[in-house]
């Protein structure tokens, strides 16, 4: 009965040498499982990272290349080498040309053997997605043998998606199909068991199974873990029986090896009792042969014409009466409120997401927030304690003159509730001095001084930060981002954010879940810069209701749908103006492009290679 591992790991960003020698501890690592494993997986683009954009021809390998590495690290295990097959997600080098491809070869005895390479067939190009403009597409799907005398097929990603693909590896006599997948979590939602996960696990949980049962084949899916650019890829791998079982799942966000023994002989019975495959076997050359358009002479091409009887005048038929009582209507009901969360969840992704951040991906040790006193800093607060530790969190508050006294207060709550190191640097000379230099107070008037504020609360995190070695950590929120509710170059300025994509209601849900001291929690909401000033009173709309007014324009609903859901066209206009009239804000200055060079557009590389 062969032994299948499962190994989600976190590559290092762009670091092929590095990743090649993670995957030689895995390696060693499964040296000494009884019984032996025979095939190792692990998820797409493992030896670089999977949003390295531009940097592909950085970190592409030819297959040969990635099999001498490899055979290299098998040499190198301590314990005896057995004959191993591997199955190792990879941006390949191949005949001048690049593609995301899976490599799946023998380890072991007396020569390293390559039995397949897969080329990603379908590139997704939506969303957070651009890969089709970095990689060529594959060709095929097709099975091949293995070292351990299955028949198997690999499907990257994407590939899986679509349902033919698994149809043309299972007609081709695949018993075992690879998934390896490098999908960031998106979302909440709960899997058919119960399990609270996010939504996009969810999904690729149920297109597994499907995968699975559909075809009577065993399901190997490689997630990998890790933060790349803010994007989390969750984990959560998956073994799944030919019935579409869930056999192993693996942790969220977390790296670890999975291993679960195959017994083939299940394909027999599954097969046998869910005879789909066969039905396929039989039906598929016949609706190949009538797929698309026919041939209609001439080079024309026109449908197929569907042939049916014609009706009968009825004399013989009993006529169909109406129905004697109504069908009573179920569903249809209002549905649930759209910025819910799974506030456990969220906190277990955003901890992990700085924690990855910071530590790994950029090298601190220690994060900085400015604590203003608000929900938004105190939540920042909590989340980097849990991930950092209170004694790698520097808190640092920063009154004006004219500061309210509950905002220094409330900043001082949270950090003698969390226990961590802090620092007091009063802004008002630094401010004054200079607004003396520009005119005076009556030469600036109060939203101009307020930026000037908050410009120099910036300038003081970063100055902080170079002295603590302790990287800025951004408070804020996605509600405030899309309003353009803040100062350029000041509020957005910290490289990590774990708030970005959170609305404010959801900040204070999530807030409520970590114990932030309720006074903050029921306090109006306020930057504090000019005295007496609230946000909701500067929007003329609650965050209530501008959050959920955000939520369906972003997702493409037009203002009257909106109003329909319960909204004044006035309200509605009053937050689609703010959203349209900020986009400069969320970017970076624009740059006139001169070149085939320009940075951002042709040159291109992700903020954390």
């Amino acid at each position: 009965m062969p032994r299948l591992a499962i190994a989600q790991i976190r590559p290092s960003k762009g670091d092929y040498a590095a990743n090649v020698a993670r995957i030689g501890g895995v390696l060693a690592q499964i040296a000494g499982v009884e019984p032996k494993v025979d095939l190792l997986v692990t998820p797409e683009t493992s030896t670089s990272g999977y949003f390295v954009e531009g940097g592909v021809r950085d970190v592409a390998v030819t297959a040969g290349t990635l099999l001498r590495d490899l055979a290299e690290q098998h040499r190198a295990v301590k314990a005896p080498p057995r004959r191993l097959d591997v199955a190792i997600g990879f941006y390949e080098l191949f005949q001048n040309h690049y593609f995301n491809s899976c490599l799946y070869a023998t380890l072991g005895g007396k020569k390293p053997e390559v039995r397949h390479v897969h080329r990603k067939v379908f590139l997704p190009t939506y969303g957070v997605f651009d890969e089709e403009r970095f990689v060529d597409r594959g060709q095929g799907i097709q099975a091949f043998d293995t070292g351990f005398g299955a028949r198997a097929a690999i499907l990257i990603c994407e590939d899986a998606w679509h349902s033919l693909s698994g149809t043309i590896a299972a007609l081709d006599g695949a018993q075992l199909i690879l998934v390896p997948s490098a999908s960031p979590a998106r979302g909440s939602g709960t899997a058919d068991d119960g399990v609270r996960l996010p939504a996009s696990v969810v999904r690729w949980e149920r297109v597994i199974r499907g995968l699975a049962e559909e075809h009577g084949v065993f399901v190997a899916y490689a997630s990998l873990v890790g933060f790349e650019g803010g994007k989390g890829f969750p984990g959560g791998s998956l073994v799944v029986s030919p019935i579409g079982d869930i056999i192993v799942r693996g942790p969220l966000f977390e790296e670890a090896v999975l291993t679960v023994d195959v017994n083939f002989d299940e394909l027999t019975h599954a097969r046998a009792d869910s005879p789909l495959l066969a039905d396929l076997q039989t039906v598929v050359p016949h609706l190949i042969k009538n797929l698309g358009m026919r041939d209609a002479g001439g080079g024309k091409r026109k449908p197929a014409r569907v042939k049916f009887d014609p009706a009968t005048d009825g004399a013989t038929a009993r006529r169909i009466p109406p129905p004697a009582s109504r069908i009573p209507m179920v569903g249809g009901g209002a549905a649930g409120d759209p910025l819910e969360i799974d506030v456990e969840l969220a906190r277990r992704w955003l901890v992990n997401f700085l924690r990855d951040e910071v530590v790994v991906r950029r090298g601190f040790k220690k994060g900085i927030v400015g604590l203003s006193g608000g929900v938004d800093s105190a939540l920042t607060a909590y989340l980097g304690v849990e991930a950092l530790g209170r004694e790698n969190v520097v808190g640092v508050r920063m009154p004006y003159r004219t500061s309210s006294r509950d905002s220094l207060e409330h900043a001082q709550l949270v950090i003698d509730k969390l226990g961590i190191p802090s620092l007091t640097v009063d802004i008002s000379a630094a401010v004054d001095g200079y607004i003396a230099q520009v005119g005076g107070e009556q030469a600036v008037d109060p939203g101009r001084k307020g930026n000037v504020m908050a410009r120099e609360r910036a300038l003081v995190l970063f100055d902080l930060s170079a002295k603590y070695q302790a990287l800025p950590l951004g408070t804020g929120n996605k509600s405030e981002r899309l309003l353009g509710y803040f100062t350029w170059h000041a509020d957005d300025s910290p490289p990590v954010n774990p708030l970005g994509d959170l609305f404010k209601t959801q900040v204070w849900a999530l807030a409520r879940h970590l114990g932030v001291p309720e006074v903050i929690l029921s306090k109006p909401a306020t930057a504090d810069l000019i005295q007496g000033q609230t946000d909701e009173e500067d929007f003329g709309i609650s965050y209530q209701k501008a959050d959920r007014i955000l939520y369906y324009l972003i997702r493409g609903f037009r203002p009257e749908e909106i109003v329909a859901r319960g909204f004044t066209a006035r309200e509605v206009e009053l937050v689609r103006k703010r959203l349209d009239s900020t986009h400069w804000k969320r970017r970076l200055p624009t740059v006139a492009v001169m070149s085939q060079t320009a940075i951002g557009e042709f040159y291109l590389r992700p903020v954390d290679y």
